[in-house]
């Protein structure tokens, strides 16, 4: 059954898994800052590696580089797609997370002796509006950076081994 899947569909399926762990583990009270957001990580390097060896016994593989990390693409772009939507979808479900970040920016401006309390209200509301632009921006370089380092490491790995 999991050996007719292309490398888009294991991107598919590695992303579901990866949006799976995460609401497991939020709704279990567990929070991501911690040892488990690596997990998280484990299972996206996991679908690579699992794209790239998959390719790598087949009729198509050529041995270059070029080929090995299109495959790799594949799978991290279709991961990136789905964390950012989950991304989006799960902030916009949750706006208490942007009253929370608000709050812990407003002590943390206070703490400036430098600023007026109206310089923190107009800071806080201005990071408050582009919290959600923030963090899809962070969660799209994020993946794609990680996702393009491990294709490029597996890539020249696979490529040594024939």
């Amino acid at each position: 059954m999991l050996q007719n899947l292309n490398a888009t569909k294991k991107g598919l399926m590695t992303g579901g898994l990866m949006i799976g762990l995460s609401l497991i583990f939020f709704y279990s009270g567990q929070s991501l800052d911690g040892p488990l957001q690596y997990s998280i990580y484990i299972v996206y390097a996991a679908g690579i590696i699992w794209s790239l060896y998959d390719f790598s016994r087949s009729a198509e593989n050529t041995n270059k580089f070029g080929t090995y990390f299109l495959q790799g693409f594949k799978c991290f772009i279709v991961v990136t797609l789905l964390m950012v939507i989950f991304t989006f979808v799960f902030n916009k479900m949750h706006p208490e997370f942007k009253e929370q970040m608000g709050a812990t920016y407003r002590d943390e401006l206070f703490k400036n002796e430098n600023i007026t309390p109206a310089e923190v209200v107009s800071n806080v509301e201005k990071m408050k509006e582009f919290y959600l632009t923030m963090l899809i921006s962070r969660a799209i370089f994020g993946y794609l950076l990680t996702g393009s380092v491990i294709t490029l490491v597996s890539s020249f790995l696979f490529m040594r081994r024939k």
